[in-house]
């Protein structure tokens, strides 16, 4: 199938010089200059165009099988670095003189558009056709300052020269051609002579085109040897039953350049309206650059075995950055250059496929001993998806995992689901406290009631739970409660009376802290949670929690100003000292300390620390006089 040296013949006697349509002028100039970051593309798309020839000739010869006759299909690609000549060549099914025309001179028609109108019902289902030849085609000229293009259509003698310098004009010529097929003959620009090279060709192969489903052979010109390059099968092509783990685990590192195995994988194939193959893989450990929400993600993508690009973002959402593998899609509509996908909504439904495909392999994986490892790594990434992934939030709730007071250490193991199932018959809350840490968190005098009266409540540590708990809002009918906010409702039966009540009886004593705190606090209130401490603070229902609030002012956000709520617990003794202390300046300063300890024990920080000193400092002489006096 060489065509180095071929000449015209005497059969050349209809020469036409036609100029190209307006569009592909255009075309040519925007591909040329900007619309291809990487020229070596160009090799993809003319492999490509020949596995399209190829595969449009199968299928016609579905009916005609004389049109494929005992010959191999194969693209062949020759190279000849003294002349500065590249050419890829196949036997696939050939374009006629008119069809030539309407390919290579306009973007209006092309020969795999047309011929997928032709097909209706099953044969457009069977018909495995990639790409549109005459659009990726013009890349050529991003490194060619003229392209010959010989071709000679299957069941036909009329064989056609078309040639162009991409320039404005073309010129279509009969010649002489032996075999049926195409052959794209590149004249490399004099500074694009390293695609004249048989092991930078050879690379190119590899990298782009390993996957394409006919051999892909490598000829150097004056040289007797070819070889076959391309391996011609994708591992993902193959049924799940021919592919062993060890294959698919080899496939993996291969993918990812990862050196250890996947905690899971995922191979399927959907077939009907939308027909893609997908091959999904969770990673065991995280990559170094799985914080920065900017850096490459996505699936690798195939249309049709054909590589396209290698992170293609649009098809799992952003908290799933950390997902690798293969989709390989039919008939996905690309833009011209084929590095960018169209939106349109076939990848929107196939986005949605994939997304409950991958919550479907984690919730399978939930139930195995990797899981702890998985939650270790991505724990914090698939949070994310509660904020941003609404429709999905049930199978995201599922697969988070907590710290608990039940649990008894900080290891991040508790499902939802362990929690209802550990949760009293009157029980219809599921209880959570927020904290900077753990150790702020089970400590916290928040938990006092609940753990007198054995209720389990979620330690929820992580900068993203303020926001994971919002996007849940309730769980199997349970709505999800902070401990940590004013109108806390615990189940019945604790025999306490109503906060009101407990206010009234001690209205006398609120209203004087409430006087001696003057703007530092909201209100006062007699506790209902606390057991063992003397005080503590929370916030009101419609305020930010003190965690939240925190992480926005230090990222440098404005924040609503908020005063937090002071919860005294009346039966500890601190507070019975308090009670007992006449109105002056030592009741003040008991009482702003207690609110100290109470917004210590919570995490915040101290507006004056130094204030909060000097009045301990005036407490402990006070405490060492009186000892001295008596």
């Amino acid at each position: 199938m060489s065509d180095f040296g071929q000449e015209k013949t005497g059969v050349a006697d209809k020469r036409e010089t036609l100029g190209f349509q307006t569009e592909v002028r255009q075309l040519l100039k925007l591909m040329i200059h900007s619309l291809y970051s990487n020229k070596e593309i160009f090799l993809r798309e003319l492999i490509s165009n020949a596995s399209d020839a190829a595969d449009k000739l199968r299928f016609e010869a579905l009916a005609q099988p004389d049109l494929l006759g005992e010959d191999e299909l194969g693209i062949r690609i020759e190279v000849d670095k003294e002349k500065r000549l590249l050419s890829v060549s196949d036997n696939g099914i050939g374009m006629s003189r008119e069809e030539l025309i309407d390919n290579l001179g306009t973007i209006a028609r092309s020969g795999t558009a047309e011929f997928l109108e032709q097909m209706t019902g099953d044969q457009q289902h069977d018909a495995q056709l990639i790409g549109q030849f005459g659009v990726g085609f013009y890349s050529a000229f991003i490194v060619a300052d003229k392209v010959t293009v010989d071709t000679r259509r299957a069941g036909s003698d009329q064989a056609v020269r078309w040639e162009s310098d991409g320039e404005g004009e073309f010129t279509i010529e009969d010649i002489d051609r032996d075999e049926r097929g195409t052959s794209v003959t590149l004249h490399l620009k004099a500074d694009e002579s390293e695609f004249a090279d048989s092991f930078r060709i050879e690379s190119l192969i590899r990298k782009y085109s390993d996957h394409i489903g006919f051999p892909v052979s490598l000829h150097l010109a004056g040289e007797d040897d070819t070889k076959v390059v391309n391996s011609a099968t994708a591992l993902w092509t193959l049924p799940r039953t021919e592919v062993s783990d060890d294959e698919y685990k080899e496939f993996y590192k291969h993918l990812a350049h990862d050196f250890t195995d996947p905690l899971i994988w995922s191979h399927n194939r959907v077939e009907g309206k939308r027909e893609y193959t997908s091959l999904l893989y969770i990673p065991a450990a995280a990559p170094f650059d799985l914080w920065n929400r900017e850096a490459p993600r996505g699936l690798k993508l195939y249309v049709q075995r054909v590589f396209i690009m290698d992170d293609a973002e649009q098809f799992l959402p952003l908290y799933l950055r950390f997902v690798k593998g293969v989709v390989d899609s039919s008939d996905l509509p690309l833009n011209v250059s084929r590095e960018l996908l169209q939106q349109n909504p076939d990848l929107t439904a196939m986005s949605g496929a994939l997304t409950k495909r991958v919550l479907d392999m984690l919730g399978k994986l939930a139930n195995s001993d990797d899981y702890g490892a998985f939650w270790g790594a991505f724990g914090q990434v698939l949070k994310e998806g509660l904020v941003e992934d609404h429709g999905n939030k049930d199978k995201l709730a599922k697969l988070l995992r907590f710290a608990s007071t039940q649990a008894g250490s900080d290891t991040q193991d508790q499902s939802l689901d362990d929690y209802i199932s550990r949760a009293k018959g009157d029980q219809d809350k599921i209880y959570y406290i927020l904290a900077e840490n753990y150790e702020t968190a089970i400590a916290s005098p928040h938990l006092e009631q609940l753990r007198e009266r054995d209720i389990e409540v979620l330690l929820l540590t992580d900068r993203i739970d303020p926001w994971v708990v919002e996007g849940i809002g309730e769980y199997e009918g349970k709505a999800l409660v902070d401990i940590g906010r004013s109108a806390l409702d615990l189940p019945d039966g604790d025999g306490s009376v109503s906060q009101d009540v407990m206010n009234e009886e001690h209205k006398g004593l609120l209203k004087k802290v409430k006087r001696a705190l003057r703007d530092r606090v909201e209100s006062v209130n007699v506790s209902r949670r606390l057991v063992d401490s003397p005080a503590c603070v929370v916030a009101g229902d419609e305020d930010l929690n003190p965690q939240l609030r925190r992480m926005l002012e230090a990222s440098g956000q404005d924040v609503p100003e908020s005063k937090p709520i002071l919860e005294i617990n009346v039966d500890h003794p601190l507070v019975g000292r308090l009670s007992a202390e006449p109105d002056g300046g030592r009741f003040d300063d008991l009482s702003h300390i207690v609110l100290d300890h109470a917004l210590l024990a919570e995490g915040s920080q101290l507006e004056n620390p130094a204030e909060y000193v000097h009045r301990m400092n005036k407490l402990l002489l006070d405490i060492d006089t009186g000892a001295s006096d008596e």
